[in-house]
Formats: C-alpha cells, sequence, structure tokens
C-alpha cells in the first residue's frame, strides 16, 4: 500500500507547493494536456525500465536508444515505407538494442552499470551514422505526427486528450498484468530480490533477465516512435539524458534500486510528477538549473525513504 500511495502523495506535495507559490498560476486544460504528453514517452520507457531495475539491473542507454529507434523509423518513412513497416523497424531496433544489452550481462557477465554505459555511446553513433549527423525529416507522417499533439486531431476530440496518453494507460495495466499473474513476472522480482535464491529454485537467471533486457528494448523503440511523432523528424541527437529522467521516474514511483520490488501505477506517476514540475518552473521562470536541483533532491528523498523502509524491515 505504501508504495501505490507514496508517488500520489509525493504528486499531490509537488501540485499543493506550486499552488503556495505566488504569483499563483493555475492550470488550464491546454498546460495540462501538454504535461501529459511531456509524461507519456518518459513513462513509456520508464516501463521497461522498472522490469529491468525490478531485476536488480539498470539501463543507461535508454537515451541513445529512443535516439536510433527514431531514427530508423524516419528512415523508413523517408524511404516510403507504409506506416506500420516505420512502426515494426522502430520496435525491432529498440528490442535489438535491448537484447544486445542482455547479452552482454548475462553471457559476457558484465555489471549492468558499465555494459549499458558502454552501449550508450556505441548506440548514439549508429544513430549518427546511419541518419548521417543529420535529422531525417519523413516528407509524409501518415498522420503520426497527430499522435502526441496537445490538442487531439479533429477526428479524434473525442479523447479528450492525445492519442499517446491512452496507449500509456493501456501499457501500463498490460505491464502490471505481467508482473503480477505471471510466472515471468513473479521470476523478475524473485531475481532482483535475491538472485541466489532464484538460482537455487530453479529459475533460469540468464534466459529471464535477457528477456527483462529485450522487452525493456521493445518499450524504447516505441518511446523512440513516439518521440518521432512528436518531433516529426528522427534526431540522432535527441533524447540525450533521458535515461536519468526515466531512472527518476521509475525510483520515485516507488521501485528499489537494490531490486526486488516494483509499482507499475508508480512510474507513470512519477513521470508525471516531473512533468508538472517542468512545467511549473518554466511557467514561474526557473532557470533549468533549479529544475535540475529540485528533481535530483526527490530522486535523493525517494533513496533514502526506500532504504529506511528496508532496514526496518
Amino acid at each position: 500500500m505504501f508504495r501505490v500511495l507514496a508517488p500520489l502523495t509525493g504528486l499531490l506535495f509537488v501540485v499543493l507547493l506550486f499552488a503556495a507559490i505566488p504569483p499563483h498560476h493555475g492550470v488550464t486544460v491546454l498546460q495540462l494536456r501538454t504535461i501529459l504528453v511531456h509524461t507519456v514517452i518518459v513513462a513509456v520507457a520508464g516501463l521497461g525500465m522498472t522490469m529491468v531495475i525490478a531485476s536488480g539491473g539498470i539501463d543507461l542507454s535508454i537515451g541513445s536508444g529512443v535516439a536510433l529507434a527514431g531514427v530508423t523509423g524516419a528512415l523508413a518513412l523517408d524511404h516510403g515505407w507504409p506506416l506500420w513497416g516505420a512502426v515494426l523497424a522502430s520496435l525491432a531496433t529498440g528490442t535489438a538494442c535491448g537484447l544486445y544489452n542482455g547479452v552482454l550481462i548475462t553471457a559476457l557477465r558484465l555489471p549492468p552499470f558499465i555494459a549499458t554505459l558502454g552501449t550508450l555511446g556505441f548506440f548514439r553513433g549508429v544513430a549518427k551514422w546511419i541518419a548521417g549527423s543529420s535529422p531525417i525529416s519523413p516528407s509524409d507522417m501518415h498522420g503520426f505526427n497527430t499522435f502526441l499533439q496537445p490538442q487531439p486531431p479533429e477526428n479524434l476530440r473525442w479523447m479528450i486528450v492525445a492519442p499517446g496518453v491512452w496507449l500509456l494507460l493501456l501499457l501500463a495495466l498490460g505491464v502490471a498484468g505481467l508482473m503480477r499473474s505471471t510466472v515471468f513476472g513473479r521470476n523478475i522480482l524473485a531475481i532482483g530480490g535475491n538472485e541466489t535464491a532464484a538460482r537455487y529454485a530453479g529459475i533460469s537467471i540468464r534466459g529471464v533477465k535477457t528477456a527483462a533486457y529485450a522487452l525493456a528494448g521493445l518499450f524504447v523503440g516505441l518511446a523512440g516512435l513516439l518521440q518521432l511523432s512528436r518531433l516529426t523528424q528522427g534526431d540522432p541527437t535527441v533524447a540525450a539524458g533521458l535515461e536519468l529522467d526515466v531512472i527518476a521516474a521509475v525510483v520515485i514511483g516507488g521501485a528499489s534500486l537494490a531490486g526486488g520490488t516494483a509499482s507499475i501505477a508508480g512510474t507513470p506517476c512519477g513521470a508525471l510528477m516531473n512533468a508538472y514540475l517542468n512545467n511549473r518552473c518554466s511557467l514561474l521562470g526557473w532557470p533549468t538549473f533549479v529544475q535540475q536541483m529540485i528533481v535530483g533532491h526527490i530522486i535523493i528523498a525517494a533513496v533514502s525513504v526506500d532504504l529506511w523502509r528496508r532496514r526496518r524491515s
């Protein structure tokens, strides 16, 4: 119950805090829609990161993977592929990135931090290579550029918010079901909680970890597609530092960096908190470094609370 309520309590605290800071700017419908749109990419990538962190791992290459998947999708559209072909290309690229990370970690037994730090540079380099170090702007987006617009397109006004927001909710429900109701999800938590005990229980450590990273890569590919929709171009330099926002959302959402626990509902909530905080800071005219300082201390507070709970238990 604590892991469910803590992110909501934190979000409410941030809302009330900014409501008390003069000048008192209300949140308009358009601003709320914009905040939700800014939440989607971080939260989608965060759902995959939640599984990785729950297994006791980490992925620092997310930002580079998102850029590479976005460039792949943009190149596919630029070469006249149908939209579904570009979608498959981006998803396959993200999955391949995750699978590569998983193989490096399980087959070579590299620490996740080191392995994904290396692939952070590798994936970014590949993205710049295939894009010629310049953005790829497809001439025809097949309407996909409306997927993350704060104001839904005319034929989808009944959705109230961007279609990407509804996609995020469906994905969160799916991942929650995967983690709670499947053997694979329980194995991820078991490995993150106590890898030695999980090995003695007959769980395939390498197989589950590799699958977790590959599945996280699938979400990275989807986040790259959403980034392409938002920017209407595949930019190999985009999403630098995104992995920090994603890790912040996961940790603030209630997952433990020590592994063994996950809060699927908390991850989108953590991403929403960051998006709201950034929106309010920008509205108040605060510089970016102030936002970074605030988010950094929120992460410190979230990790400290987790360590305190672990010591007590």
